[in-house]
């Protein structure tokens, strides 16, 4: 146990160890003269895991130009109440963000033309842009990856078991072979020295997200593949019964009880998969760090695709795309406009922008001019790449395309109600099918 302890303290210091030479180098370099009318920035950050990177790039980029750079980074779920609050203010963030076609059909009033910067110059594939006509007014910035996270020292002492269904984590390829795996796992808990095969769904507004968007993305995805298509003003639910059937499995075979879910947190499904008391944890790349902070090492780390029993899926592979994407607001003083462009091409072109970007954030971005030895590589995004490289067929971020928040609540709501026992699926129909038809004639 006390090497236990001492790993996770070691893999934590190595986590923050960049992070804090960075700021030290801050204190020390002196501030460069800002110009006349230079301007400033404001950014709004969307990711609070990445808020103190943020704060020393901020730091940085001042002493180097004397720009001030003023980020403030929303509370997790907040995002959209905080920018709409901002944005009303007499000096609104300069930089901000959506989560793609959806958010941008908000904020498209608010957003400049970006085809002339650094950015839309330097992207590896235009399909990373988000475009208007001829416009261009947002950018991804990371490409992410979600799928079912598991420990791989657990899934190795199951698959070791007399009689396990499964003799390595690559026989699982099918939603029928998972469903199997996690029963048999929940049956044998005590055995296997866990709580439960998946760690707890909680539904607080800390971690319901991973369920009311990025696990209903799995049917809307297929639905849009079935159809040929990218964006629907009214969703049929097609594949409602695999939805259904991936979240009965997540309820009956966690580590607490479905009734419970509704007071259950991002941190505690974290904190059961981080200390065994789970095999299998929902989530992506972005809780990499997370895992490790807690004790995990990347030899434990791997990463499954979300499997719903969908035709063909023994060669999907995991969920890649993203619902990060800057934005410049086009309202700004021009000399800030300016400032908040040359502020994005430091962080894309120059190495300490580059290597903040990359490394200490841990971001895999869409831009030329990362290098390969920039690229962090943690074990979840091993995955990621491995996935690739087998020939697996990404499942495509369909979620961006969900037609309000609202949406998302209700869906949740739904869910949650079935969950605890208190409503049935054809509620979670209703808010899937009805919802989407509803929140899409409200946006028209």
């Amino acid at each position: 146990m006390m090497i236990r302890k001492i790993t996770a303290v070691l893999a934590a210091l190595a986590l923050v160890s960049g992070a804090a030479a960075l700021w030290a180098q801050a204190q020390e370099a002196p501030v460069q003269p800002q110009q006349p009318s230079a301007g400033s920035v404001y950014y709004l950050n969307f990711k609070p895991e990445q808020a103190v990177q943020w704060e020393l790039a901020a730091q940085r980029y001042r002493q180097k130009t004397g720009v001030p750079v003023t980020i403030l980074t929303a509370a997790s779920g907040t995002y959209e109440d905080t920018l709409r609050s901002e944005m009303e203010k007499t000096d609104p963030p300069t930089l901000f963000q959506v989560n793609g076609p959806t958010g941008l059909r908000t904020w498209r009033d608010w957003c400049l033309d970006l085809r002339d910067t650094a950015l839309f110059k330097h992207l590896q594939s235009q399909s990373f842009a988000l475009f208007d006509g001829e416009e261009v007014p947002a950018i991804a910035y990371a490409v992410e990856t979600y799928g079912i996270i598991f420990n791989r020292t657990l899934l190795a002492k199951y698959c070791d078991m007399e009689n396990a269904v499964i003799r390595t984590p690559d026989d699982i390829t099918s939603f029928e072979t998972l469903k199997a795996v996690a029963e048999d796992i929940q049956k044998r808990k005590e055995e296997l020295g866990v709580l439960g095969a998946f760690a707890s769904a909680g539904m607080d507004a800390s971690s319901d997200w991973r369920f009311k968007t990025h696990l209903a993305n799995l049917p809307i995805y297929y639905e849009y593949k079935k159809d040929g298509i990218a964006d629907t003003q009214a969703i049929r639910g097609d594949y409602l019964p695999q939805f259904q059937q991936i979240w009965d499995l997540y309820l009956n075979n966690a580590t607490c009880p479905p009734a419970l879910i509704g007071a259950r947190t991002g941190e505690d499904a974290a904190s059961e998969f981080a200390l065994g008391e789970a095999v299998f944890y929902q989530n992506g790349t972005w809780a990499y760090a997370d895992c490790v902070s807690e004790g995990l090492t990347d030899d434990e780390l791997g990463m499954l695709p979300i499997y719903i029993g969908a035709e063909g899926e023994e060669e999907q592979g995991l969920c890649m795309g993203s619902e990060n994407y800057w934005c410049i607001n086009r309202h700004a003083a021009p000399e800030d406009m300016e400032a908040t462009k040359a502020f994005l091409e430091w962080l894309i072109t120059s190495e300490e922008g580059k290597r903040l970007l990359t490394v200490e954030m841990g971001f895999v971005t869409p831009f030329d001019t990362m290098e390969a030895d920039m690229d962090s590589m943690n074990a979840l995004q091993r995955a990621a790449q491995e996935s690739l490289m087998q020939g697996k067929w990404p499942v495509s971020w369909a979620f961006t395309t969900i037609p309000s928040e609202t949406w998302k609540n209700r869906l949740g709501a739904a869910m949650l109600e079935y969950a605890q026992g208190t409503g049935d699926w054809n509620a979670v129909r209703t808010a899937f099918v009805d919802g989407w038809a509803d929140e899409q004639s409200r946006a028209e």
